[in-house]
């Protein structure tokens, strides 16, 4: 039985991720907004003439009061062995305040796990502009840079809700299980090629901010850039940039990416599966610069084996094959006996192109979009044995 907490600021999209949540876990959702709000709106304007019921008059007595409610909608769902996904923002709650403790006897013997979205002020104040709601200007925030006291997973607010999914499922411990069947793992291969952000490491967040910036800079819809994701930044900005323009921005979004690392993050099992190979049998292929490259990897902190092929080194990019056809080339390999870690359809196009066998990295896109021999939640899913012949993977 789960109970699934997700926290985090007014604007942060908790109500969309918790349904999301709910739908994924097959539990009912308990938002505080939802249980409380109507009645509040109700009876609060009438009785105190007008002031708001998240005042900072009111916000002292109805804020307990509101959480009182919540953690005995909660109760109800424990006692009928159900669970819940709850979402509130909890930020006074975790950090320390009485509140917490109620709620946590009130679900026992479940045990509360949190997830924790975060956010930017100026995206938290561009949300609430957008979706105009009047107790938006009674939010309380907490101080920039606060996190709960509690244990939690801390996401992004700006992730595809995709992306936030799968990173709360591999938290909770949930995995996709693997088809034994899968021909993945009847075959030995020579070498393992691995693409880079999306697949070795969690970038998301920086590609995000720093597509964002191009967009208000040069005057696009920075959506445009997560529809391509996995494709070179060079052929994405020239499919709807003038290409007097192109240079410019290229050279404007290496600097922006190069210079926001500081999130950037390996996922779990990427650096356990690189270290099990030797270096004449793995390669990095990413669509990114050989700048960025080299930044990511070391901000990630993951091995960074001998070859590395990068946007530099190939005349044409995915889903062009191009790229792991050199890798291939340059570990003396068939591309045939290689195995291909993709999270984008861009780069499981151009490693089937190339004959690669193919194992898709849930998470940035929907499993409908990733074709592919295998799609698992992550490299902690798999490993790596030696065999007399090459290398075998096997279910972890």
């Amino acid at each position: 039985m789960k109970i699934v907490i997700v926290a985090g600021a007014a604007g942060t999209g908790k109500s969309t991720l918790g349904l999301a949540m709910a739908r994924e876990l097959g539990l009912p959702m308990l938002d505080l907004d939802s249980i409380t709000n109507p009645v509040l709106d109700a009876l609060i304007v009438p009785i105190f003439g007008g002031d708001h019921w998240n005042s900072d008059a009111l916000r002292p007595a109805l804020r307990p009061a509101r959480y009182a409610s919540l953690a005995a909608a909660a109760r109800d769902q424990v006692r009928a062995g159900v669970g819940a996904v709850l979402v509130a923002p909890f930020t006074r709650e975790m950090a320390g305040a009485s509140e917490w403790a109620s709620l946590v006897a009130a679900v026992h013997p479940a045990r509360p796990e949190v997830v924790w979205l975060a956010a930017p002020t100026e995206l938290l104040t561009a949300r609430r502009t957008v979706r105009g709601e009047i107790r938006d200007a009674h939010i309380a925030d907490p101080p920039v840079g606060s996190a709960p006291a509690v244990p939690h997973l801390r996401l992004d607010a700006d992730l595809a809700t995709g992306e936030q999914i799968a990173a709360t499922l591999g938290y909770l411990g949930r995995h996709r299980a693997l088809p034994a069947d899968s021909p993945v793992f009847s075959r030995t291969f020579d070498a393992v090629l691995f693409d880079l952000d999306g697949t070795l490491i969690d970038s998301t967040p920086s590609v995000l901010r720093s597509w964002d910036t191009l967009g208000r800079e040069f005057g696009f819809d920075a959506d445009l850039a997560g529809s391509g994701h996995g494709q070179p930044a060079a052929q994405l900005i020239a499919s709807f940039l003038p290409d007097e323009l192109v240079a410019t921005a290229l050279a404007r979004i290496i600097e922006l990416e190069s210079n926001d690392l500081h999130d950037v993050t390996a996922f779990h099992g990427s650096a356990d599966f690189l270290t099990a190979l030797p270096h004449s049998a793995k390669a990095i292929v990413t669509s990114g610069t050989r700048v960025l490259a080299a930044a990511r990897i070391e901000a990630a902190g993951i091995p960074r084996p001998h070859t590395v092929v990068t946007f530099d080194d190939v005349t044409r990019g995915k889903p062009d094959p191009e790229p792991f056809l050199l890798a291939a080339r340059l570990l003396g390999v068939d591309p045939t006996k290689c195995l291909v870690f993709e999270d984008a359809p861009a780069g499981l196009t151009a490693a089937r192109a190339a004959g690669c066998t193919t194992v898709a990295v849930a998470g940035t896109h929907p499993d409908v979009a990733l074709e592919a021999d295998l799609v698992v939640d992550g490299l902690h899913q798999l490993a790596i044995e030696t065999v007399a012949d090459g290398y075998r993977i096997v279910r972890s």
